[in-house]
């Protein structure tokens, strides 16, 4: 196996040699038709005209040409490939040439090959000093091009304008200086006549952007999110929200991710790019809001009525609001029982949600025992004769509280949240809700 891939490697190495050493004896034809008169005269031109070339060439200096019947046969040495494929090339476009036999090889003499990158370094150290004054040109234009774009990345009070969102802001000031070096590399590349060198750097640049989008995919999502809520603010600090089933008061949008503050007082932060995705539900983003209370009542009870107490004590609790108006509707959910689903609006500036649904519930219930339309409960007395037992007896229970409990919202709470919102520079939400 290991003298197999030998082989190979051997054989990989040997053809590009092989291809590029020219066969002594295949003759080259020259495109064109070919001429039926044939005589001396004619090939001494040909020769003559080759001759000639070759002496106008130093690097044809080691060149021998022969012409019989419009062939020409070349011997000798030359330093370089590149001399073998010129004079095939040039030969080709002689007049009368029928065929090339190019006999050519590459010179095994170590002084001639050396004098040859001699000729060529000293060649290309010339192109260099003659193009250093536009070296410096690019290098100065490209120098002021970064410079003007430093400055205008610089200006905080313009780019605000532009953008209110600071990371938005700061996304263009990075866009700008990224933009700056770009212009200021081709710019410069340009003016010292590099475009080659331009070319390589801008297509090893497409494969370095298109591998980095498949290696940071999920942080480039983050960064396309981030910037997406930054824009939109779709809420507010202190909003409370829920996604994927995490609810909680907002604290702070950041570069990474939502902070939410649960109702349980725990700190919870979501990716922006689950944020952007989910379903999102803003439960503060309308100040009014609708509870629903459900209300079991005994089905041999007048229902209309038992519907009228409800909406009657709907419309006299403070916290409910008029408009939109207190709704209540029957649900035969049983032939044991029927069910009172009831709602009604309050405005949750300065009213708690929750507290509020259960006050209501807890009023509503009151108003339908003391009507008598709640279901009975399935309670089995004993009665004792005993008077002992008599003077032991609890006494009945009163009816449930009828008073107005505290509703508003809950102060400390809130406190909590604005604790959370320490002013650090990167919270991207907007510091007063919009209209």
């Amino acid at each position: 196996m290991i003298r197999a891939l030998l082989i190979l490697c051997l054989l990989a190495v040997a053809a590009p040699a092989h291809a590029q050493a020219p066969e002594a004896h295949s003759p080259q034809t020259p495109a064109g038709a070919i001429s039926t008169r044939d005589d001396r005269a004619t090939d001494l031109a040909i020769l003559a005209r080759i001759s000639s070339i070759l002496a106008q060439v130093p690097q044809f200096d080691g060149v021998r040409v022969q012409v019989d019947a419009g062939i020409v046969t070349l011997e000798g040495e030359v330093a370089e490939q590149q001399t073998v494929d010129r004079l095939q090339t040039l030969l080709a476009r002689v007049e009368g040439v029928v065929a090339i036999q190019n006999g050519v090889i590459l010179s095994t003499d170590l002084g001639t090959r050396l004098e040859t990158v001699r000729d060529r370094a000293q060649s290309r150290l010339t192109q260099l000093v003659a193009g250093l004054p536009f070296m410096a040109l690019g290098l100065g234009v490209g120098a002021l091009i970064v410079l003007a774009g430093g400055w205008l990345s610089r200006r905080q009070r313009t780019l605000s304008g532009i953008a209110p969102n600071p990371f938005i802001a700061g996304f263009l000031a990075q866009t700008i200086r990224l933009v700056a070096w770009i212009v200021a590399l081709v710019v410069a590349l340009d003016l010292m006549g590099a475009r080659a060198l331009l070319g390589t750097l801008l297509g090893a640049a497409g494969i370095f952007g298109l591998s980095l989008s498949f290696a940071a995919r999920d942080t480039i999502e983050g960064v396309v999110a981030t910037m997406l809520l930054s824009l939109r603010q779709p809420f507010n600090p202190n909003d409370l929200i829920e996604v994927n089933g995490l609810r909680g008061r907002v604290i702070r949008l950041t570069s990474r991710g939502t902070t939410l503050l649960t109702l349980d007082g725990n700190h919870i932060r979501i990716p922006n790019q689950i944020i952007y995705k989910a379903v999102l539900t803003n439960y503060t983003r309308n100040p009014e809001r609708r509870f629903m209370v459900d209300l079991t009542i005994d089905p041999t009870a007048d229902l209309g009525r038992a519907r009228d107490v409800v909406l009657k004590s709907l419309k006299g609790m403070t916290f409910v609001l008029d408009r939109p108006e207190p709704v209540a509707w029957l649900d035969a959910s049983g032939p044991e029982h029927v069910v009172i689903r009831a709602g009604g609006w309050v405005s949750q500036d300065g009213t708690d949600f929750d507290l509020a649904r259960g006050e209501a519930f807890r009023l509503l219930r009151h108003a339908l025992d003391a009507k008598g339309y709640l279901l009975p409960e399935p309670v089995h007395r004993i009665r004792i004769e005993d008077s002992q037992a008599e003077q032991s007896r609890p006494a009945p229970a009163r009816p449930a509280d009828s008073r107005l409990s505290d509703a508003a919202s809950d102060a400390a709470f809130e406190e909590m949240v604005e604790r959370g919102r320490i002013d650090d520079g990167r919270d991207l939400l907007s510091p007063t809700p919009r209209s």
